[in-house]
């Protein structure tokens, strides 16, 4: 599979501009790499022919490919179904993007840009994560879990993951996890609390949502950040804000990558912090699924189900 870009590229040279609209033709199927589609950004490896590559823009790109973060209109709700998921005929609107260099091939890239972004502003941005840090991660075997894991491992970090099963405890503990917690037979606020020592931790990065937010809390030390960002398990029930006095003056915040690669200096910064981790080999992306696009809903279905670990791609 090779990238490329629609034929009908006119103006497209002006690609650093946001939100430029490009009429797609309806033969050209979208592969949305996220999961469960719960995101406003949907990565794909540009528009890809069910009859051959589309070659990218010489005109514009020359030879480089290019990777492109797009939300499409259909999209936006937040339970799209159907066959609007992988193909359209209309328009889709162009949000960003973004060079691949050298030494980052079209699986990896399909799989990492996400996740890999997710991962960079939450470390390096939301709460910024140094050397001697302990930190707790929950779902350290998904696809955002085990590039955090390698690269906080990387910043110096001490990672405290948590998992539902000891086959996951394995894999998250093989990217950068020091200490893993199986949720489903341990009590992690207790299991923190010993191997912090009773010191906790300044941060936990929490994409499960219902089920642990209020424990995550628990888990921090005193002016520590809780970040939200995912609700796996269902949404978090209305806070009572006085909690957070009575927990130590804490930090809640729920971030989005909408927000932070919201100006395209932005993003390109953060992308390439993330093309670095990745060439450099500190943080390897797996893709540990792939699936034929025929099968798209069967690869919905055992994300759901949890059935996956890191990365999902779908191939045409």
């Amino acid at each position: 599979m090779k990238l490329g870009m629609p034929q009908n590229t006119e103006g497209l040279v002006a690609a650093e501009s946001v939100e430029q609209q490009l009429q797609i033709p309806s033969d050209l199927p979208v592969l949305p790499l996220r999961d469960i589609v719960i995101y406003p950004f949907m990565i794909v490896p540009l528009f890809v022919s069910r009859e051959k590559s589309i070659r990218a823009v010489d005109e514009a790109l020359g030879e480089n490919r290019m990777i492109l973060l797009a939300s499409q209109r259909d999209l936006d709700k937040e339970e799209p179904g159907g066959d609007d998921l992988y193909s359209i005929g209309t328009v889709a609107v162009i949000m960003r993007m973004l060079k691949l260099p050298d030494g980052i091939d079209d699986k990896t890239a399909a799989a990492m840009m996400l996740k890999g972004l997710t991962t960079q502003y939450l470390i390096r941005q939301t709460y910024r994560v140094k050397a001697g840090d302990t930190i707790l991660l929950h779902a350290a075997a998904g696809g955002v879990g085990l590039i955090l894991g390698q690269w906080a491992k990387h910043l110096g970090a001490t990672v405290i993951g948590t998992v539902s099963s000891d086959e996951k405890a394995k894999l998250a503990q093989a990217h950068g996890c020091a200490h893993t917690i199986i949720y489903t037979r341990e009590d992690f606020v207790k299991r923190v609390d010993e191997i912090t020592g009773g010191k906790k931790v300044p941060v936990v990065y929490d994409s499960v949502g219902k089920d642990t937010f209020l424990k995550s809390l628990d888990c921090l030390a005193p002016l520590g950040v809780a970040a939200l960002f995912g609700a796996s398990s269902g949404n978090v029930d209305p806070l009572n804000l006085g909690l957070l006095a009575q927990k130590g003056s804490l930090y809640v915040t729920r971030p989005s990558l909408n927000t932070y690669a919201a100006k395209r200096e932005n993003l390109v910064a953060m992308a390439n912090e993330l093309f670095d981790v990745v060439k450099s080999g500190a943080v390897k992306i797996e893709v540990n699924q792939t699936y034929p696009l025929k099968d798209a809903a069967k690869a919905h279905a055992d994300l759901a189900a949890r059935k996956t670990t890191g990365s999902t791609v779908l191939l045409v």
